[in-house]
């Protein structure tokens, strides 16, 4: 029994020795003192989620990454099932096809009355042609008639003569028209024709489109995080499929008091240290301040009540420098920030960047 009190004290003893050790490491990290120029607050490094996700309802045909995959702008991720969608193109361009032929009969439909046209144009010119040597006759019959060297037979068959030239050119003037009007139809038709051209070929465009879009493509460079659904699993219209962290975007969002935010303006510099590898000091910069406390007591009526006002700041990590640590970079990660609040404070010597090799 004693010698059992004896290993369970001298474990106790180990524990808080390496406990001992742990705070001494820490402590040994974190600056002794910040001065007048600087504040911190804690927070948790967090980066920009981007959903990929199904423009249309349908089926998941495949899903191309897993979970932890590195992707680049314009990587396909998944595909959509476009079994329905292609018969519909297909649909679409026989339509085209069928409208494509109706313009072609229509434009020869034009050439046609165009032709019958030119045909009424020749007869109606005939037809003057007899109307003015019918009107010569009637003339030349007028005179004989009155001097009784012609029969009056003759001069009213002269005048009937000229009165038949006369309609037969109104008749073929009429079929002129006529042709006009056809030739005027015949066109709308081709206009027509065209226009349920244009229509199917928009319909193609669009089922293109949406074909196009059902293979799912990453808008920037990220991490996968989740995969939210699995393929062959049936998704509505806006459905997710993925979800990925943009490592390009990473910032840190802690709080800061009244007077210390009040002080902080876009591009102060912010050194970032985490609990994971307090051995680092990541340097980034103050790229938003909220103009509104996120968290408020009651009553904010004396000035030691309005410092217990709390507003929120983001520390933004320069992408290129997250290009060069990319495989490293881990979210959810908590830390301290510490901001310069004055351009002339000397950062201390535990805050000066350090990052890996």
């Amino acid at each position: 029994m004693i010698e059992w009190n004896r290993r369970w004290l001298a474990g106790i003893g180990f524990i808080g020795v390496v406990a001992g050790l742990g705070f001494l490491a820490w402590h040994y990290v974190q600056p002794s003192t910040l001065g007048e120029g600087f504040a911190s607050g804690n927070g948790r490094i967090e980066a920009v989620e981007i959903d990929i996700a199904a423009k249309m309802p349908g089926r998941i045909k495949d899903i191309l990454v897993n979970e932890g995959d590195f992707v680049t702008a314009g990587q396909i991720v998944a595909h959509m099932d476009t079994d329905v969608l292609e018969s519909q193109r297909r649909e679409a361009e026989a339509q085209f096809q069928q409208a494509q032929s109706a313009v072609e009969r229509a434009r020869s439909l034009v050439a046609q009355r165009e032709a019958e046209k030119t045909a009424a144009l020749a007869v109606v010119a005939q037809r003057e042609t007899e109307l003015r040597l019918a009107q010569k006759r009637q003339a030349r019959s007028e005179p004989l008639a009155s001097d009784q060297a012609i029969a009056l037979q003759e001069l009213d068959d002269a005048r009937a003569a000229a009165k038949g030239a006369q309609a037969a050119v109104g008749a073929a003037k009429a079929q002129v028209a006529a042709a006009d009007a056809a030739i005027a139809t015949a066109r709308s038709q081709v206009l027509e024709a065209a226009a349920v051209v244009e229509a199917a070929r928009a319909t193609i465009e669009r089922l293109q489109a949406d074909i196009n879009d059902s293979a799912l493509k990453t808008p920037r460079d990220g991490r996968v995080q989740h995969r939210i659904a699995q393929p062959h699993e049936v998704i509505g219209a806006g459905g997710k499929v993925l979800n990925l962290l943009d490592l390009a975007d990473v910032y840190m969002t802690f709080f800061l008091p009244t007077a210390a935010a009040g002080r902080v303006s876009i591009g102060s510099e912010v050194r970032l240290v985490l609990d994971a590898v307090p051995q680092y000091v990541i340097p980034a910069k103050a790229s938003f301040v909220a103009d509104a406390a996120q968290f408020t007591p009651k009553t904010v009526e004396t000035a030691s009540e309005r410092e217990k006002l709390m507003f929120r700041v983001k520390a933004q990590i320069d992408p290129e420098l997250l290009k060069k640590h990319i495989h490293q970079v881990k979210t959810g990660l908590p830390g301290m920030a510490y901001v310069r609040l004055n351009a002339r404070a000397e950062w201390p010597a535990a805050l000066q960047v350090k990052l890996p090799q």
